[in-house]
């Protein structure tokens, strides 16, 4: 039997390479998400362990609740103690603040984007981790090093001028060096300039603070026993680590704050090709058991027993899952340079030093692809069992079975059960990790019982997307509609590959109107500001001087600063707003449950505005006293003294005032500047002002009017949709090949009837026409479901936000089912010109 199961997959070389191919495509990004994850992993363990590898003991601040900004830095005096620490040799403090702008000598701003900082230079050499590979690291307060990726990608040579701006006001510098960070040339695709450690702690507003303190023993002193006598001179909220635990900390950080939801993100779109790739998998194999009933009847005759016939057909998926596994931890080597480009272009230089295959990557993907390809075989291989002997002596087999009477209540209860599933993990106050999980479970429940259902629906939409090619086309056309309808069980599962990816795309497209919406909504109704300021990347906060500069404009009223940061609460994380108490109500519609816009002019020190979803949430009610953990205060009281209900979501769950959030929280950098004018100068006039001054003293910061603060905002979102577009091409891919795969097998299983057809005067040009005719119906059938079921999705999710509102994209959906059309004619390239060039006699003889 295993000479039959290898005789059965050599005589069908094509049916083998595309099901093949359909599991690497699968097995690809499994093993790329791991190869590019654990590449990057693995470069910045070096950069960090190089980093720290001179190193006994770092000190660093807390940043468990740093949100988005830096902690606030260690003082001065700090380091003074630990220099009079008894086994300390050397001990230096350093900088690097993320943040800061940065243009070239003419104003224009510099190619790339990524993650930006400005970091001091050591005195003390063991400390230092960047290498010039030219020019020197800057030794006066005028001179800049940047990194080889920063000036391969600018053109920029060791003498030239780079503007920065941070805290203090910008300053033209010339580059010195030329520097590489601890042996990779881009830390995440930004700019980190290098200046004399006086310089940055004044560009960074630091004054004599550090962001960490690096310390070197004495002879005979161990990195943990110099840990242990420093720990008892650090100040609350600075943490003592050795060198080596400095850099496990930092490699930890990046792995559990980044690497882990990336690598999480990757291995769904992982798994949604997958998933598809088995419904190629089983079409597969039910169309070839169904074209072999004949083969597998005469087997039976000669003695063969339904394990033997069952094991032929289970072996010959095995092999189909190896070989296709393998090859697609080939491409997987192909794909990790492919995500790398890809979160390139997207602004995420991210470093790699080497590619890295793991044990665990190799072992994984041949498994996941090896399983999923025997499982999706398994119900064929029980089909080929239940074929008779007598089956043998038969003519005019069908290759269609019937559907059981059960079919469609089932695929009913599995459809409704899995939208039902979705619900519970949606709209119930679950763990993030149960809800996701659950609605994980119902969109896989959902995806199959549609694909069970669908069978049902093949004629009816075969019949109205097939109209329009029976009306132009003629005979030639109605023969395609018909071949689509003839077995629909085969198109169904064909076309729900297919229908898949269509959703989520439909599903990502609605989700990203309806935000656009959502938000411009917000704007519109929420905003009374005339413009607003935001960081020129659109999410980084910026320096508080800017808002303070612009209030002192002609023509300028109010300006009010938006703040973010972090607290625990019962161990919990909470999102805080910080707001100018005094102009935001002036500026910005609040919304109330308990209290009014007066309440906003009694924030101040002891004082929050607790959230209505929170206030639901927590049950807290005015007048509770609310304990807070954050990175300066370990036990924060503050009393509620409203509820507000902010439809806008600017204020989040707690409110404070930005006094407040900076004193005791150590949030000092604006998010967003609302500002208002006073009517005595045209807005235009005004918002030049502004723009003019931003751009000569602050140009980390830009201003913008609504309508163009919106459009900004829209711009980011669709840049995340064409990232998952992108990312979702994978299992379009592979439902294509699973039309061209069926179409394949269809013309072997039509050949006399092809041949018939071309006997009685169908040309080679109308043969090609009604199997790319065919391939066409088919992806629209699928595409049609899939549209229906990704905004039966959407509305389900958009529901479970609140004030989160619905807009459907119906441009932009239509586009999606011209695209599939065409999608379907490049499918159909290969099996129309392999019908077309069948031979008329030797198809009439055919058996």
């Amino acid at each position: 039997m295993r000479k039959i199961a290898i005789r059965g997959l050599l005589a069908r070389k094509v049916r083998l390479a595309l099901t093949a191919f359909a599991v690497a495509l699968g097995v690809t990004l499994i093993a790329g998400t791991y190869i590019f994850t654990d590449t990057i992993n693995k470069s910045f363990d070096n950069i960090f362990v190089q980093s720290n590898k001179g190193t006994d003991v770092a000190l660093s601040p807390n940043n468990d609740l740093s949100g988005d900004e830096d902690p606030p830095p260690i003082p001065g005096s700090v380091l003074q103690k630990v220099q009079q620490v008894d086994g300390v040799a050397q001990a230096e403090g350093s900088v690097f603040s993320a943040g800061g702008s940065f243009r070239k000598a003419d104003g224009s701003k510099l190619k790339g984007k990524g993650f930006n900082a400005i970091a001091g230079a050591h005195d003390i050499q063991r400390f230092e981790s960047f290498a010039p590979t030219d020019g020197h690291l800057p030794q006066t307060a005028d001179e800049v090093a940047i990194p080889k990726g920063t000036a391969d990608t600018n053109n920029f040579k060791v003498g030239d001028k780079l503007e920065i701006a941070d805290e203090a006001p910008k300053k033209l510098y010339t580059i010195s060096g030329i520097v590489k960070i601890s042996g990779v040339d881009s830390f995440g695709g930004g700019v980190i300039a290098v200046l004399t450690l006086p310089e940055a702690q004044r560009m960074t507003g630091h004054g004599d603070a550090f962001d960490e303190i690096e310390v070197a023993g004495k002879p005979g002193v161990s990195p943990e026993q110099l840990r242990a006598r420093i720990a008892e001179v650090a100040p609350r909220g600075v943490e003592v680590r050795t060198g080596q635990q400095q850099a496990e900390k930092q490699t930890k950080d990046i792995h559990d704050d980044f690497l882990n939801g990336l690598r999480t993100i990757l291995l769904a779109f992982a798994g949604i090709s997958l998933f598809v790739g088995a419904f190629l998998i089983f079409n597969t194999f039910s169309i070839t058991v169904a074209q072999r009933t004949r083969e597998f009847a005469l087997l039976r005759v000669l003695g063969a027993k339904r394990k033997q016939v069952m094991r032929s057909v289970l072996a010959e998926g095995l092999t189909i899952g190896i070989v296709g596994s393998a090859v697609g931890l080939a491409l997987g080597i192909l794909v990790a340079g492919g995500l790398k480009a890809l979160f390139k272009a997207f602004g995420a230089d991210l470093p790699s030093t080497g590619t890295v295959i793991g044990t665990r990557t190799i072992v994984v993907s041949l498994v996941v692809g090896t399983v999923v390809t025997l499982i999706s075989t398994i119900a064929p291989a029980i089909r080929a069992t239940r074929v008779p002997p007598l089956a043998a002596l038969r003519e005019g087999l069908s290759s269609e079975r019937k559907r059981s009477r059960w079919a469609t209540p089932l695929a009913l209860t599995v459809t409704v059960g899995g939208l039902a599933v979705m619900a519970l993990g949606l709209f119930l106050s679950l763990k993030p990790n149960a809800a996701l999980s659950l609605v994980g479970l119902g969109a896989v429940m959902t995806f199959l019982g549609v694909a069970f259902l669908s069978p049902r629906l093949v004629g009816p939409i075969a019949d109205f997307v097939g109209a329009p090619f029976e009306w132009f086309r003629g005979v030639t056309g109605r023969i395609a509609r018909e071949n689509t309808v003839r077995q629909p069980g085969r198109t169904a599962v064909t076309a729900a590959a297919l229908m898949i990816g269509v959703a989520l795309v439909t599903f990502a497209s609605v989700f990203a109107g309806s935000a656009k919406s959502t938000f411009r909504d917000a704007v519109t109704n929420g905003s009374k500001a005339q413009a607003v300021i935001q960081n020129t990347d659109g999410f980084s906060s910026f320096t508080p001087q800017a808002a303070k500069s612009v209030a002192q404009l002609p023509g300028v009223k109010d300006v009010a600063s938006v703040r973010f940061g972090q607290a625990k609460i019962d161990g919990k994380k909470q999102g805080v707003t910080g707001i100018d108490q005094a102009t935001f109500a002036s500026l910005y519609h609040q919304g109330w449950k308990q209290g009014s816009d007066a309440t906003l002019q009694q924030l101040g020190p002891g004082t929050v505005i607790a959230g209505k979803k929170y206030a639901e949430d927590n049950g807290t009610k005015v007048g509770d006293v609310l304990t807070l953990q954050t990175s300066l205060m370990p036990a924060l009281k503050l009393k509620v003294i409203g509820i507000s209900y902010d439809k806008g979501g600017l204020t989040g769950n707690l409110t404070v005032a930005n006094s407040v959030l900076e004193k005791d929280f150590g949030f000092r950098k604006d998010g967003f500047v609302l500002v208002g004018y006073d009517g005595s100068k045209p807005d235009k006039v005004v918002k030049a002002s502004i723009d003019k001054l931003l751009d000569s003293r602050y140009p980390e910061a830009e201003a913008k009017t609504n309508a163009e603060f919106i459009d900004s905002q829209a711009k980011q979102i669709d840049q995340v949709l064409f990232l998952i577009y992108a990312l979702l091409a994978m299992a379009i891919i592979v439902s294509l090949f699973g039309i061209v795969n069926t179409l394949v097998l269809s013309i072997a299983e039509r050949t006399r009837e092809i041949g018939l057809l071309r006997a009685i005067g169908m040309s080679r040009r109308q043969v090609r026409r009604m199997i790319r005719y065919e391939a066409i119906i088919t992806a629209q059938i699928g595409a049609v479901i899939g549209l229906v079921l990704g905004i039966v999705l959407s509305i389900l999710v958009t529901r479970a936000i609140d004030d989160f509102q619905l807009s459907i994209p119906i441009l932009t959906l239509i586009l999606l089912l011209i695209a599939t059309a065409i999608a379907g004619v490049f499918a159909a390239i290969l099996p129309a010109r392999r019908a077309s060039k069948l031979d008329v006699l030797e198809s009439l003889a055919y058996e």
